[in-house]
């Protein structure tokens, strides 16, 4: 007997077995459907700056109307994006929020601000709402992270 059959083959270590298990989990109409979401928002909030600034990306102004007293809506420029992370029920989503300034009546300029993103927002009133759900059933949001698409947001959450 030269072959010792009670010893059982070395298959690696845990984290090489845990890469090999999760190799084929990617899923092309998820990755499309996310592309997809980032420039539905992103077309949503550029419609908005549009709308306030009466003028589409890389039009001029409006000329001023002298019956008008030289008034011609809201003036304004844009002057770049900024980068925003999203996390909603469809994951996370890097953004391009469009900037601009807005003129006053007092001849000064403040930041234009979206209505449909909020200041400081980091998660969908969705995502929100699923977390506090899930945390008011007794779910430990700690131990659900990596084990369901839906407790994705719970990574975030801090809800007291």
């Amino acid at each position: 007997m030269t072959s010792n059959s009670t010893k059982l083959p070395v298959l690696g270590s845990d984290a090489e077995i845990a890469v090999g298990l999760l190799d084929g989990w990617f899923d092309p109409i998820e990755a499309g459907l996310r592309d997809r979401v980032r420039d539905f928002i992103q077309t949503m909030i550029e419609s908005e700056l549009e709308a306030v600034l009466s003028r589409p990306r890389y039009a001029r102004r409006p000329k001023a109307d002298p019956e008008n007293n030289g008034a011609c809506g809201v003036a304004g420029h844009r002057h770049g994006h900024r980068s925003r992370s999203l996390l909603g029920t469809f994951g996370r989503v890097e953004i391009a929020v469009p900037r601009a300034r807005l003129d006053t009546a007092e001849g000064k300029t403040t930041e234009w601000k979206s209505t449909a993103l909020r200041a400081y927002q980091r998660r969908t009133k969705q995502a929100d709402s699923l977390i506090a759900g899930a945390y008011l059933a007794g779910t430990n949001t700690r131990r659900c992270v990596g084990r369901s698409p839906r407790c994705l947001a719970a990574r975030s959450a801090k809800i007291p």
